[in-house]
């Protein structure tokens, strides 16, 4: 049961002085992902299981300069892989997407978010058990909090009316994001046949919420 229970700061690991060393480039296109970014871009913040699929989703929407894997909304600083999955960090697995705004709306962002995971199941995803699975929408500013609230509740419509039960997905302004380890970044532009636990309700999400 412990992995399905959030620790508190009190019991939480203590963490690691050092942030996990990373090449900063994507894989898949070569752009940075770490900031700097260029001046134009916008940041956004996701959690929907396994984040191996859930950043591929992301990085191959037409308007994303790049994305990164890591681990956001818990109490560990710097957390290790090994550390998110003993379920002592509060982390969940989480996407950093740097997009330009001119080429892709952060509601389009949010419909790639509902529509490509099951947002209904608490503390996992499918098999995926734990708190690192939960859903999560980790806002930067007011108007991405306001329009990820308006799309919950708009799925949430949707979804009631196709049989399933409600919303767990977290929706807060964003903790600090911690990068993943190298390997997990792109891993399945690294790995083509690795595992992807992601699997969205195939209820579509409405567009046009502000």
């Amino acid at each position: 049961m412990r992995k399905i229970q959030m620790p508190t700061a009190d019991t939480a690991l203590r963490g690691h002085e050092d942030a996990i060393p990373i090449s900063g480039i994507h894989f898949v296109n070569g752009n940075p992902i770490k900031p700097p970014f260029p001046a134009h871009l916008e940041l956004a913040y996701f959690g929907m299981g396994c984040f191996w699929g859930a950043e591929r989703l992301f990085w191959q929407a037409h308007g994303v300069f790049a994305t990164a894997v890591g681990y956001a909304g818990g109490f560990t600083p710097n957390a290790t892989y090994e550390d998110v999955c003993s379920g002592r960090t509060g982390h969940t697995e989480a996407v950093l997407v740097a997009y330009d705004p001119a080429v892709i709306s952060y509601e389009r962002l949010l419909q790639i978010f509902w529509e490509g995971h099951d947002p209904t199941q608490g503390m996992r995803q499918g098999n995926d058990v734990g708190t690192q699975y939960r859903s999560a929408v980790y806002t930067v500013n007011e108007e991405q909090l306001k329009l990820a609230n308006a799309s919950r509740d708009s799925y949430q419509k949707q979804l009631s009316s196709a049989g399933y039960g409600m919303i767990t997905t977290e929706i807060e302004p964003a903790p600090p994001f911690y990068y993943a380890e190298e390997y997990h970044q792109q891993y399945l532009a690294k790995n083509p046949n690795g595992y992807c636990g992601i699997g969205g309700t195939g209820v579509s999400c409405p567009t046009g919420l502000a």
